[in-house]
């Protein structure tokens, strides 16, 4: 098994969604000794944002093509996602090489893979919070991740973080324990 971890948080070792990324890859590892995974940390090294030059190059999605799980750190920033993750969301959406179009519309051509999403929040953004309507992390890589034919996602949140230690304390135990029924 193959996974590729990419974390997108810019608060380095202060990051929760890197905390939660890296203990769902220490239970899929545990699962799965032997297990390869490639890592790339967005915060730290981020990519440039997409410019035509860019196209020809087709590392990042090549590395994410031959992954069999993904596990990224996806902290809400605005409401979405980090820019850097969208620059590396960029680079793994080419007609071609993960969808496609045809007579019916798009096909995703990237399927049979997993995605688990750490996803860390300041606020409570849940279905049954007032500002529900706000949350558009989970909605779209939701989306992404859909178009490319991944159906099999998982989302892991953490949120409140924001909100005092104590509610901070409860979101980040609830979250790790929740990678405890992870499986690959």
């Amino acid at each position: 098994m193959k996974i590729l971890h990419i974390d997108s948080s810019v608060a380095g070792d202060n990051s929760v969604s890197k905390k939660i990324s890296a203990a769902v890859v220490a239970k899929l590892t545990a699962d799965r000794p032997g297990a390869e995974v490639v890592y790339r940390d967005l915060g730290a090294d981020p990519l440039p944002h997409l410019t035509l030059a860019d196209l020809a190059d087709h590392t990042v999605v090549d590395e994410f093509l031959s992954a069999d799980v993904v596990v990224v750190g996806a902290p809400m920033y605005n409401f979405t996602v980090p820019t850097n993750l969208k620059a590396w969301l960029d680079r793994i959406a080419i007609a071609g090489k993960t969808f496609q179009y045809g007579g019916n519309g798009p096909a995703g051509l990237a399927g049979g893979r997993k995605v688990i999403v750490a996803s860390t929040r300041g606020g409570f953004y849940g279905p049954d919070s007032p500002i529900s309507g706000y949350e558009l992390q989970d909605r779209y890589l939701q989306t992404f991740f859909g178009f490319l034919g991944i159906s099999d996602i998982t989302f892991i949140h953490a949120e409140g973080l924001g909100m005092g230690p104590e509610q901070r304390d409860r979101a980040v135990n609830s979250a790790l324990a929740a990678t405890n029924s992870l499986a690959a």
